[in-house]
């Protein structure tokens, strides 16, 4: 393989990488992946082969394996979920002559692939010289639909060049192909062999269907493809099926400067529930539909969607380009995430690839969702519905610990446990506070009354169950929850999670506050004055543990008392992640962050914090906080502009924004990091913008980095659309499609009413910094963008 790697150039509204790398492969098809919440194809080559991972996902699509333990234990989690990768749609292999299209050999003369942002659609340019010298230009493109949710597109031409030639297009769907390990556990490897069993494999002329079943979870999934021709010549297509593949081939001897070519409509469609000739006719259905739209007006339409998009969601960054494409790279993956999910889970690699099993976590709600409600909020709104629809495996969770309630699972697909280690899954419980919490914003944001009724309010209530049998009022009066562990999982089982206990007692004002809105359904669900009485007083006597010797608040109850981790002592290069080289005994029992804690408390709980408690703690914290988590970074960023280290935190912002492009944790190559990704819109709009929403009120303050001569972004807030535009001494505010005509914000503490009529503008104040800029643990300091 030939050709000058040029990586990603940086562009505004582009992803271009210029030549190919084989020590790249997997990083780039991750980056590539196109997905819409609903399905998800990785960037692979048109042809298969070379790969780094190929990958094809359908959300919640999933094979169950057993989770052995070394000893048993009550209420360990039985089975694993791990991610299929289904049918293969992609590829479209070609022989040029006889000579198979292959990347590894003859002479890559030019190879270009383009991801347009504005548009959804990945393109690719290709001009190759076989190794008996014939040369042929190959142009494709790709995209996954947003306005119909099963279908793949793929626009696919072959060129003579230079001299006359044979080339054959050959089509393919392939089920249960070839993968690399990519777990050391032989539990997955053993799920994920030969995981789809046939059930039908129908063809016609052009077109093919192809019926699968797991073995285990018993889920049936259907691919079907049809084929429109194209070119300079009559073709007469031939295509042949077997149950795990099918292949369309067409032939033709071209010219110099004739084309042959295709397009090539592939649907997807999964059920637990369905029928095989319901599931058959569903997708038959799908690519019956979209072959009569035509690839031109899919095109059209998928632009127009993601146009839409990025009208109410854009962020504009002067000053630092690597930043300005980083971000909006990172919306692209946001949105690609969750925008057809459609009562299915935000997974935490998106449909991008395998990594961490294909598992929803934590970090859809506290990183993903405050973007989506911002941004795309029936997106948000569907997210939170699929949670509301697995109340009941919560529920029954929450039993077998012994507990009221409802206690959701750490890392899941279809709403079953599957963590299996239990100080990092099931004693996690703040993900309980992080669902509730984001029900209750998504109705702060969008005022969706229909929403708060019907699926907030019996998610708030249920985890505030749960809190009140969690904790307990001791005799100093306050309300503690013992033996958990905070989002920093190098502090296992602890008591009195600052973030933790603060998120349990927004769940507690929030449960007691929507019951009380709809007194009806709540006494539904069982709820009486008097519970919602025992909320408040929880939420009231809330425990904040508190140095006093040190004067900064404490993560967790006595939690800088501990020793302090040797970190001169640590390697640089090769001892972190600690998890991977040093005992969890050591570990939890030293002063040492993985990942930010008391800061993300400080963040989305600000108001409970004075800005000096906040300037104090971020100095202390940052000395010890090694980021070996990819979520870190950007709540590091957000805390760091509040208290007025903005250099600093651009460097954060950067490192969040970079995580995939410049695969900052080495492994990119399973799926990109959506949270990360996530949380460089965080670390703009929250953190340079300023924004919060405390109690249901939407707030600014302000202040650039010298590095950024203006910052704009467009939030959707109550109907309407507010348009922030930051510049380095003053900002302005202006309302579009108001649905009250005007919306109340807040500058510096300063309340103001936007209206339709004329933008507001607002000086800015910055805010100096209280203590010298922090240090970081030695070689955990972020990167920059120069």
């Amino acid at each position: 393989m030939s050709t000058d790697y040029e990586g990603f150039v940086v562009e505004p509204w582009r992803i271009r990488e210029i030549g190919l790398a084989p020590d790249n492969f997997a990083q780039a098809e991750s980056i590539f992946a196109l997905a819409n919440g609903h399905i998800g194809v990785r960037g692979n080559l048109d042809e298969g082969d070379p790969a780094g991972l190929p990958g094809t996902y359908l959300n919640s699509f999933y094979e169950t394996r057993p989770l052995p333990y070394a000893e048993a234990g009550y209420g360990y989690p039985e089975s694993g979920q791990t991610v299929v990768n289904v049918t293969n749609g992609k590829l479209i292999r070609l022989l040029v002559d006889d000579e198979p299209f292959d990347m590894r050999y003859g002479t890559i003369r030019h190879h270009e692939r383009v991801l347009d942002l504005r548009t959804g659609v990945l393109t690719r340019d290709v001009l190759w010289e076989s190794p008996a010298r014939r040369i042929i230009r190959v142009r494709s493109k790709r995209l996954v639909s947003f306005t119909q949710r099963s279908i793949l597109g793929i626009w696919y031409q072959v060129e003579a060049v230079d001299k006359p030639l044979r080339v054959v297009i050959q089509s393919e769907m392939v089920a249960n192909e070839e993968l690399p390990v990519t777990s050391a556990d032989p539990r997955v490897a053993a799920a994920l062999e030969h995981p789809l069993v046939s059930e039908q494999h129908l063809a016609g002329v052009t077109r093919a269907q192809l019926i699968h079943s797991t073995r285990r979870s018993g889920l049936r999934m259907a691919a079907a493809c049809d084929h429109e021709l194209h070119g300079d010549h009559d073709y007469e297509p031939n295509t042949f099926i077997q149950p795990d593949w099918s292949r369309m081939t067409i032939g033709a001897h071209l010219d110099p400067g004739e084309t042959l070519g295709l397009t090539k409509f592939v649907a997807y469609g999964w059920s637990s529930q369905r029928t095989l000739p319901a599931l058959r006719d569903q997708v038959d259905g799908a690519l019956s539909a979209v072959v009569n739209t035509g690839w031109d007006d899919l095109v059209k339409e998928q632009e127009g969607y993601v146009q839409e998009f990025w009208d109410g969601a854009d962020v504009q960054v002067d000053g630092d380009e690597t930043v300005q494409q980083a971000v909006r790279f990172g919306l692209w993956h946001v949105l690609q995430a969750g925008a057809r999910a459609e009562g299915r889970a935000i997974l935490a690699k998106g449909l991008t690839g395998p990594g961490y099993d294909g598992h929803a976590f934590w970090d859809t709600e506290q990183f993903v969702l405050p973007v989506l409600t911002a941004t795309a909020p029936l997106a948000a709104r569907d997210a939170l519905t699929w949670r509301q629809s697995i109340i009941d495996l919560a529920s029954e969770r929450a039993t077998t610990l012994k507990l009221h309630g409802a206690a959701f699972p750490w890392r899941t697909i279809r709403g079953q446990e599957c963590s299996a280690y239990w100080p990092a899954g099931t004693a996690a419980f703040h993900i309980n506070a992080d669902i509730s919490v984001a029900a209750a914003r998504y109705v702060f944001w969008t005022q969706d009354e229909e929403f708060d009724r019907d699926v907030a309010l019996q998610l708030l209530v249920e985890t505030a169950r749960l809190w009140s049998d969690l904790g307990y009022h001791g005799d100093d009066g306050k309300f503690h929850i013992d033996g958990v562990t905070g989002p920093d999982e190098y502090s296992a089982i602890v008591g009195d999670n600052t973030y933790t206990n603060l998120m349990a007692a927004l769940n507690f004002r929030y449960a007691a506050d929507t019951a009380e809105r709809w007194p009806q359904e709540a006494l539904a669900l069982g709820v009486m004055k008097g519970e919602i009485a025992v909320w408040r007083a929880a939420d009231d006597a809330m425990a904040m543990p508190y140095d006093e010797e040190r004067g900064v608040h404490q993560q967790d109850r006595g939690s800088t008392e501990r020793e302090v981790w040797d970190f001169k002592g640590t390697a640089k290069d090769n001892e972190y992640p600690l998890l991977l080289n040093y005992p969890y005994f050591d570990i939890y029992r030293k002063q040492v962050v993985k990942q930010a804690d008391l800061m993300l408390a400080m963040h989305w709980c600000g108001d409970k914090f004075s800005l000096e408690d906040k300037a104090k703690a971020f100095a202390y914290y940052e000395a010890i906080t090694v980021r070996d988590s990819s979520l870190s970074a950007c709540t590091q960023a957000v805390i760091a502009a509040e208290v007025g280290h903005r250099e600093l935190a651009h460097d954060y912002l950067t490192e969040a924004a970079l995580m995939d492009l410049r695969d900052l944790e080495h492994n990119t190559g399973d799926g990109v990091h959506v949270a990360s990704l996530a949380g460089a819109w965080l670390a703009l709009v929250c953190g340079f913008g300023g924004m919060r929403d405390h109690g249901g009120k939407l707030s600014f303050r302000p202040a650039l980095p010298k590095r950024l001569s203006r910052l704009a972004f467009a939030i959707r807030w109550r109907g309407c659309k507010v348009r922030v535009t930051v510049h380095p001494d003053h900002a302005v505010y202006e309302l579009e499609d108001g649905v009250h005509g005007y919306a109340e914000l807040a500058h510096y503490g300063e309340m103001f009413k936007l209206t339709t009529d004329e933008p507001v503008t607002r000086p800015i104040t910055p805010v100096q910094p209280m203590t010298p800029r922090p240090t970081q643990p030695a070689g955990r300091e972020p990167i920059t963008s120069e």
